[in-house]
């Protein structure tokens, strides 16, 4: 090459490796430290194929950039490649490739420069941001990566099995550790339980093809990632070796400690699935192995989760529902046991909605009682039944008036003032305040004290009626019954069901009803009346009478029915002169 000596000086004493390279990609010249670089000072590079003694042709895409500046449609390259030298050893080497103005044409000059003190210090800040300092567990940034890089493998390449599976683990009872030996101690435990996760995921990997993934994702939150799986029992078997290496007591730093763990299982196609999809169903399975006792793996269950969406779909339009007039009021008929007449009804809220079509009260009470919705909710199955009892008894003059039972959940005492709300609602419909019943389950009654009892006390002076519901499931102390403002007991129909025939003709368990008739006879010492639940034959009904019952329920007499059908049974008993007869049970509001 023709170059002016000056020139030629410089290029062969340039502390950087540099190459002129002919248009058939071959070196035509080199300086010496080109050779030194890449260990072949001794053979010398002039005359090779650059493309070669670079490893520019492994990668298709450097390749067809290397080529094009060769060709001249490309200005410039700049790439890096890892090399392997001769003796051995390895370095990372920026390449740049860009034409000569000058010299021969088609001609580029080709530089190389040992980046691999830079990389270096780049991989050590990569694993210091990529792993826990406390632990030395990859951290929830990497482990993000992994699982992503993991669901795109088996979904792109379809290679292994195309399934994932992930233990998503949380110390049980850490915070106590932290606060009562100190966050030294907390750390070195967190270290301690990481060595034993890596030794499972080791132990793992000796019968698979590679070995979990063990993470750190916060707090006392652990990970084990499994690429690759073969199925839930491998997962299982994990979760199984995680929960057994944690049971051995941990010494630290003159303190025995003892550590469980509760673990969410995952195990599911790579197909579909997404990183955050993933985590979304191990933390609410690891939820519900917190919620089913701890110290347990639970496995992910599409139906239970299903179930909690929907949970939290209700919970989350409960409040804009009552807003908007979703709710509806059936009526349970409550039938006197001697006469066979109607005395009252039960008021059941169902919710009308839009998506789930219409719900029981067991669907959404418990939600409504937890976001304190039930207080605007039972303002307004209070308000609509009186309303509705008023009616009733404006439209059938001739019949004696019926009473409303309402259901109360305790919070209604709690959070509002459930005696003024009762005196505003009697006023404004002109419902009696005796043609009202608040039924409260047996638990919050029998519990009750302080403002509850005190609210009771005053519905009940206000001349409310006071019942207990599903009596005899929970405390079912009578004496406590003296003291407080209670006149109906609700028996509950587990007892009214002991009832039934075991075969044709013979008879049933007497226990039952030795049980009930107490029951009964005490409450009537007492002075109070008793309602049976559930009743659904006319032998049971019978033997309800038969031992003193005063009212009954249950789809023997109707299913909750809507108010018009209410209506136009009181317009079927007022029109004759005794109703139906002493002792029968042969009509019914609605199919049972």
């Amino acid at each position: 090459m023709l170059w002016p000596a000056a020139y030629r000086s410089a290029f062969a004493a340039a502390p950087l490796a540099m190459a002129v390279v002919d248009g058939e990609g071959r070196i035509v010249d080199a300086n010496d430290a080109l050779g030194v670089l890449l260990g072949v000072a001794d053979a010398g590079p002039a005359g090779r194929v650059a493309a070669e003694l670079l490893d520019l042709a492994s990668d298709p895409r450097t390749w067809h950039a290397y080529r094009e500046v060769l060709r001249g449609r490309q200005a410039k390259l700049r790439c890096t490649r890892r090399l392997k030298l001769p003796d051995g050893r390895s370095l990372w080497a920026q390449v740049t490739v860009s034409p000569l103005d000058g010299g021969t044409p088609g001609a580029v000059l080709l530089s190389v420069a040992d980046v691999s003190a830079h990389r270096d210090l780049q991989a050590r800040l990569r694993h210091l941001q990529m792993h826990d300092p406390v632990t030395r567990l990859p951290n929830r940034t990497l482990f993000f990566e992994r699982v992503s890089a993991a669901l795109e493998t088996e979904v792109y390449e379809q290679s292994g099995t195309g399934r994932i599976g992930l233990c998503y683990l949380d110390l049980d009872g850490f915070k106590a550790v932290n606060d009562t030996l100190g966050h030294r101690v907390g750390d070195l435990l967190l270290a301690a339980v990481a060595d034993r996760l890596t030794e499972c995921a080791e132990e793992a990997g000796r019968t698979r093809p590679s070995v979990p993934l063990v993470a750190r994702l916060g707090g006392d939150e652990f990970a084990l990632l499994v690429e690759d799986s073969t199925g839930t029992e491998q997962l299982a078997d994990l979760a199984e070796s995680v929960l057994k290496a944690l049971q051995a007591p941990i010494d630290l730093a003159g303190h025995r400690l003892n550590v469980s763990a509760s673990i969410g299982v995952v195990e599911r196609h790579a197909a579909g699935t997404t990183a955050t999809g993933l985590m979304q169903a191990a933390d609410t399975t690891l939820y519900w192995a917190k919620v089913d006792g701890k110290d347990r793996w639970t496995l992910f269950d599409p139906e239970r989760n299903a179930h909690l969406m929907t949970r939290q779909a209700l919970a989350s339009t409960l409040r804009p529902a009552i807003e908007r007039g979703e709710f509806r009021l059936d009526y349970q008929p409550l039938v006197g046991m001697s006469d066979g007449r109607l005395r009252g009804v039960e008021a059941l809220v169902r919710w009308d909605h839009p998506r789930f079509g219409l719900l029981s009260p067991n669907r959404f009470v418990a939600l409504a009682e937890e976001d304190g919705s039930i207080v605007p909710l039972g303002r307004w199955v209070l308000a609509t039944a009186c309303r509705q009892a008023r009616q009733w008894q404006t439209d059938n003059p001739d019949y004696p008036p019926l009473f409303v039972s309402v259901n109360v959940a305790v919070r209604q005492v709690w959070d509002s003032d459930l005696v003024a709300d009762v005196a505003e609602i009697l006023a404004e419909t002109g419902l009696a305040p005796h043609l009202l019943q608040l039924e409260l389950t047996e638990s919050a009654v029998m519990g009750s004290a302080g403002r509850p009892l005190q609210a009771l006390q005053a519905l009940s002076d206000m001349g409310v009626g006071i019942a207990i519901d599903d009596f005899g499931t929970g405390y079912s102390n009578l004496a406590y019954l003296s003291r407080l403002p209670v006149s109906v007991l609700k028996l509950d129909g587990s007892f009214v069901r002991g009832f039934q025939y075991e075969g044709a003709g013979a008879p049933p368990n007497p226990a039952d009803q030795v049980v009930v008739e107490a029951m009964i006879a005490l409450a009537h010492r007492l002075g109070l009346t008793v309602t049976a639940e559930c009743v659904e034959t006319s032998a049971q009904a019978t033997r309800l009478r038969s031992i003193g019952c005063d009212t009954g329920q249950g789809w023997l007499y109707s299913r909750p029915v809507p108010p018009d059908r209410i209506s136009e049974l009181l317009g079927t008993e007022s029109g004759t002169e005794s109703g139906t007869e002493s002792g029968s049970e042969t009509y019914a509001v609605g199919n049972p």
